[in-house]
């Protein structure tokens, strides 16, 4: 019998096997089946300690207390083995099933095979179980049988059906004298009546049970258990929060810093554990726990161990002292590359400081798989919302160019889904995966740009849920990509046009318009977007209060980002020619009234002018023009032919002397 200090934390599918072996003769296992599961330390008792191990030695564990001697474990690839290889197991299943064991293995074929299931629901010498180990794989597919294959079956429903219950005999073991014979004057005694008991059930029909160890019940043929009551379906299921918490205080040693560590102390390592593997098998935590003692992680950062397995990382950049150095001055370095938007960089700055001192997600019990940050940039064309995730991957990582950018109006129709995620199973592309979830897997520590976000179709919006709210999803493979350790940055132009009364577009914000009336405006249009247009609030109420609204580029601003723009061609000219550019005075105002004239596109706009009326007449004056290392090129003014194409003149110093 099984205690119940035992029966709390035994998987739900060893509790049905046993209570279902007396009137089961096969049992089909899938699901979760290459896990660890909770076992006694020691079989012979069911109130000592616990200890995750693999399924085959739990199975075993379940069995031997139902009076079973050994298990048959079969698979494809080296045959038939007696479990556990211990001498009087080998000894006992040789002799039963006359094994010719070579290497612990004996080959078999699948006709033989059939041949040791049907000995084996007949034996009555000793209770014994067998195991057929990557059944999956045993077929090509499950309803397309050759001739040997559908007569295995056969016969393996067969007996399925005509199988009978077995009553175990007493061997030499000591079970008859264990019993005994207890004469009528002998008053009761309370403990021999317990030892009775266990011994009656002991010897209470039950059937030799096949095991089939699938990774999903379709694996097997369709009709093989279509209306047959003695096969039975056990589900192996992910392992609840106690049973993770049991486990992982069985890892606690893995962890540094836990010789002085206290009992309160020990008790929340656990719970930490098991709140941060939500969702993820015992192995998990033996992998976690494996990384944490290669890294000398503590028990009280047992979250970073988590998270590092997760990602598949043996560091993790946030945890490092530069990256709190690096956002000690993040305003200064995001203000000069993003003029004019304070609100942005004050939000940005929050979120990275969150995210360095470990608080996202802190209001919520297991708010620790979320991402270290959510933006959502709103605002007009050109004003910097795609700049400042650059700066902010710039900042974080030290290079612009490892964001991962998705321009979501390739994704307005609702089949492009499967290019995120990956096409479902059978589909054509199926084994690539999908674009979003690789990315991520690839570069885990990143920050990923989904722009102009209401361009894609509503049905590929919903797959953010699961992201902003746990942080990981699952592509068409079954492949996890966790975001836990991502800055997600989604941009819109919503709120600028609205249609009237007729249906036309017209301008709902105006560059006149107060910074207030602007963000009012569009936050009033993203929330009616996804409120009422899409039905979706739950995706704005993740979003949460991450809405930031760039302005209009003003005059002002204006100015400093065509100065900012001037001096990065300057320096690729530097870099590039190893020559110097200056302006005179004049030809700077004329150039800088071209750039700034029409702010209605933005910075990008200005960058547009600068480009034909700098950079294009500049590249073809370079090329004319044969130069040497270390001239001065000075333009003197600018000038608009009936074409309406801009040249320039330049002075020309080399050595101190012009030309």
């Amino acid at each position: 019998m099984t205690s119940p200090a035992l029966v709390e934390f035994l998987p739900r599918w060893l509790r049905d096997l046993e209570r279902l072996l007396p009137i089961r003769s096969q049992f089909v296992v899938s699901g979760n089946i290459r896990d660890h599961f909770l076992t006694p330390l020691d079989s012979a008792r069911t109130d000592g300690a616990l200890t995750p191990a693999p399924l085959v030695r739990s199975l075993w564990t379940t069995l031997q207390r139902q009076d079973y001697r050994f298990l048959l474990i079969f698979d494809p690839v080296e045959g038939l083995r007696p479990y556990p290889n211990e001498p009087e197991t080998l000894a006992l299943a040789t002799r039963l099933f006359d094994l010719k064991l070579q290497d612990g293995f004996m080959p078999m074929s699948l006709d033989r095979l059939s041949g040791v299931m049907k000995r084996l629901t007949r034996m009555r010498e000793a209770r014994c179980a067998l195991l057929i180990d990557f059944a999956s794989r045993l077929t090509r597919h499950p309803d397309q049988l050759c001739a040997e294959e559908h007569a295995f079956f056969l016969a393996a429903e067969r007996l399925a059906v005509h199988a009978v219950p077995i009553v175990s005999r007493p061997d030499a073991r000591g079970e008859a004298g264990e019993t005994g014979v207890r004469e009528a004057e002998d008053p009761p005694d309370p403990q021999r009546e317990n030892v009775d008991a266990k011994v009656r059930a002991r010897h209470k029909p039950r059937f030799n049970p096949v095991l089939w160890l699938l990774n999903r019940p379709q694996d097997l043929p369709s009709w093989f258990a279509l209306d047959n009551a003695r096969v039975e379906s056990l589900h192996v299921a992910l392992p609840d929060f106690e049973s993770r918490v049991v486990a992982a205080n069985s890892y606690f040693t893995l962890f540094s810093e836990t010789e002085a560590a206290s009992a309160e102390e020990r008790e929340t390592f656990a719970r930490a554990f098991a709140l941060a593997t939500e969702g993820l098998p015992l192995t998990a935590l033996s992998d976690a726990a494996q990384l944490a003692d290669r890294q000398n992680i503590a028990h009280h950062d047992v979250e970073d161990a988590v998270q590092c397995y997760k990602v598949g990382a043996l560091e993790n950049p946030w945890k490092k002292p530069y990256m709190r150095e690096r956002i000690r001055d993040a305003a200064v370095f995001i203000e000069k590359r993003v003029k004019g938007q304070e609100q942005a960089v004050i939000k940005s700055v929050d979120i990275l400081m969150r995210s360095v001192m470990g608080l996202t997600g802190a209001q919520a019990r297991s708010g620790g798989n979320r991402p270290r940050g959510v933006l959502f940039l709103a605002g007009p064309t050109g004003v910097g919302k795609t700049e400042l995730a650059k700066t902010l991957t710039q900042l974080v990582f030290g290079d612009e160019r490892a964001y991962i950018r998705f321009d979501m109006s390739e994704f307005a129709e609702e089949h492009t889904g499967a290019r995120l995620l990956g096409a479902p199973p059978g589909y054509v592309g199926f084994e690539a995966g999908g674009e979003l979830t690789n990315a991520v897997r690839q570069k885990p520590f990143s920050v990923v740009l989904f722009d102009e976000v209401e361009k894609a179709h509503p049905r590929i919006l919903d797959k953010f849920l699961q992201i902003l709210e746990d942080g990981r999803l699952t592509d068409g493979r079954g492949d996890v990509a966790y975001f836990s350790e991502t800055i997600l940055v989604f941009t819109s132009n919503l709120g600028i046009h609205t249609e009237d009364e007729n249906g036309r577009r017209v301008q709902n914000v105006t560059p006149d318009d107060p910074y207030e009336r602007v963000e009012a405006r569009i936050k009033g249009a993203i929330i009616d977007y996804f409120k009422y247009r899409l039905s979706r609030p739950e995706l704005l109420n993740r979003i949460g209060d991450n809405i930031v609204v760039f302005n209009f580029i003003t005059a002002p601003v204006a100015a400093r980002i065509f100065a900012g723009m001037l001096e990065n061609v300057a320096a690729r000219v530097r870099e590039e020619h190893k020559r110097q550019l200056e302006f005179a005075p004049d030809a700077l105002e004329q150039l800088k009234a071209w750039c700034v004239g029409d702010l209605s596109n933005g910075g990008r706009g200005i960058g547009n002018q600068l480009e034909a009326f700098l950079i294009n007449p500049l590249a073809r004056a370079l090329f004319a023009l044969d130069l040497q290392r270390g001239d001065t090129i000075r333009v003197t003014k600018f000038q608009k032919d009936e074409k309406n194409i801009v040249s320039l003149q330049t002075e020309i110093t080399s050595g101190g002397a012009k030309t």
